[in-house]
């Protein structure tokens, strides 16, 4: 399929959409996004399924325009299909509608003499899986340069406002050690689940922060998500052990996300504590004179991200970066996604007023 950059948005969305890519199956889409950003005079890269592009213009600041071009499985939602003022189908918020604008933008900017910032356009796979198939981590290692920037945005649905940075976040996998025993003679053995018990009531007296970074608040949290344990229903457990998670503001490193919440867990005998996984907050940045640009340009409409995002890759790199998309994070991976079409063109009128400064 051959894409139309210069077409409005919302039928760029459609033409993304209507390409099946969920993860590992990403090909067709970015044959077709490389296909058309190479019929522009720009630099671009492939490197497996990851498409970049950039312009070399001169100008005295860069902004990255980024977004994921997987989708999660299909679930008999593709095609798109239209309900009104409504487009239904996998992709249409998580991420292709995003994808659209910033495809759109790119081209459309990329020789106009009104552009304000040199632009760097990257299309990644593998966002809805393991870290290890990120195409963003992949450039991150192995070709940081296609990161560096004065502001980066990525196209994660935030309903047509900013969302500023991200919190990190911590699991943790917390296990409590015992004896087996038949539950009639419970003092030949020691209860697992019980030793657990010191632990969950210190998690559940835990009293989180609120942070407030560039106007933006952050809620922290630690939580037990996940906990098991249990032999059979006359037998004292062994073993008992549970996730905890600890989400935290961007004024922490994770090296002080995880020194707290170590403290917070304690110290306790027939304990055991494995990282299970761990990725860094991303501060707003919004102090930033590029992106105060950008705040003007949506009307001052900003807050808090409280999930982590790709962002984070691009604080890691020193560019300060913001999720800005369209739609409901709420329809994401659900079979009845949805995206209103009034926010495909709000947030490409506000991008296109933005780059032009």
């Amino acid at each position: 399929m051959k894409l139309d950059l210069l077409a409005d948005p919302i039928e760029l969305t459609k033409a993304l959409v209507d390409i099946p890519s969920p993860s590992h199956h990403e090909q067709v889409i970015a044959d077709a996004v490389e296909e058309a950003l190479r019929a522009l005079d720009v630099e671009v890269a492939r490197y497996g399924n990851t498409v970049c592009a950039r312009t070399n213009r001169g100008l005295t600041s860069r902004v990255v325009l980024a977004g994921h071009i997987d989708t999660v499985p299909l679930a008999d939602n593709v095609p798109h299909h239209m309900e009104g003022d409504t487009m239904w189908g996998c992709g249409t918020v998580d991420m292709k509608s995003g994808m659209a604008v910033y495809l759109h933008a790119f081209a459309t900017l990329y020789d106009d003499p009104s552009l304000s910032h040199d632009l760097t356009l990257i299309a990644y796979e593998g966002e809805e899986v393991a870290t290890k198939y990120n195409g963003l981590n992949h450039l991150q290692q192995d070709n940081p340069k296609w990161l560096e920037g004065d502001l980066a945005l990525l196209g994660e649905p935030s309903g047509a406002m900013i969302e500023a940075g991200c919190q990190g976040t911590i699991r943790l996998r917390v296990t409590a050690h015992g004896t087996r025993a038949h539950s009639a003679r419970a003092w030949l053995g020691s209860n697992a689940a019980h030793k657990l018990a010191p632990v969950m009531t210190r998690i559940a007296d835990y009293s989180p922060r609120d942070v407030t970074i560039d106007e933006c608040t952050y809620k922290e949290g630690i939580n037990i998500v996940h906990l098991e344990s249990g032999v059979a229903t006359n037998t004292i457990p062994d073993e008992a052990w549970m996730f905890v998670n600890f989400r935290f503001a961007p004024d922490r490193s994770t090296d002080e996300a995880m020194e707290h919440l170590l403290e917070v867990i304690g110290e306790h005998e027939d304990i055991t504590i494995e990282v299970d996984d761990v990725a860094g907050a991303a501060l707003p940045g919004l102090g930033q004179p590029a992106a105060r640009a950008l705040v003007d340009a949506v009307g001052g409409n900003f807050r808090a991200k409280y999930g982590w995002t790709d962002v984070a890759r691009f604080s890691e790199m020193g560019t300060p970066a913001v999720n800005f998309g369209c739609g409901d994070p709420g329809f994401a991976h659900k079979k009845d996604e949805q995206v209103d079409i009034s926010q495909i063109t709000e947030v490409s009128d506000a991008l296109l007023a933005y780059l032009k400064g």
